[in-house]
C-alpha cells in the first residue's frame, strides 16, 4: 500500500510563493507516474502537474510558467507555486499512478493512490 503525505500548504497574499511537499512511503514510486491535483469548495478535483517516471512533466494552461513539478531520490515530490493568485485557492492532492509514462493524463481515475490533501489560500 503506497501512503502519501502532503505538507506545505498555507496562506500567502496574491502574488507569493509556496512549496508543497508530498513524501511517498513505497520505494517503487519511482516508477509511478506522480501528479498534483487540487479541489476548490463545490468545484471539481482538476489535474495541476504531473511527473512521469522518466522526469518529463505535464502542466494546466492555468498554472504554467509560475508551478514546477519535481522530484527527488528520496521519493519526494515537489510543487513550486510562483505568482500564485487567488484563484489558485484549493486543496492540494498528491497522487501516485502505476502507468509511469502518465497515459492517463489528468484523469483522476488513473491514479491508484492519494493523499490527503494540503489547504493553499492565496488572499488578494
Amino acid at each position: 500500500q503506497v501512503q502519501l503525505v502532503e505538507s506545505g500548504g498555507g496562506s500567502v497574499q496574491a502574488g507569493g510563493s509556496l512549496r508543497l511537499s508530498c513524501a511517498v512511503s513505497e520505494y517503487r514510486s519511482r516508477q509511478y507516474c506522480m501528479g498534483w491535483f487540487r479541489q476548490a469548495p463545490g468545484k471539481e478535483r482538476e489535474g495541476v502537474a504531473t511527473i512521469r517516471s522518466d522526469y518529463n512533466t505535464n502542466y494546466a494552461d492555468s498554472v504554467k510558467g509560475r508551478f514546477t513539478i519535481s522530484k527527488d531520490n528520496a521519493k519526494n515530490v515537489y510543487l513550486q507555486m510562483n505568482s500564485l493568485k487567488p484563484e489558485d485557492t484549493a486543496m492540494y492532492y498528491c497522487a501516485a499512478g502505476s502507468s509511469g509514462f502518465c497515459s492517463g493524463g489528468f484523469g483522476t481515475s488513473a491514479y491508484n493512490y492519494w493523499g490527503q490533501g494540503t489547504q493553499v489560500t492565496v488572499s488578494s
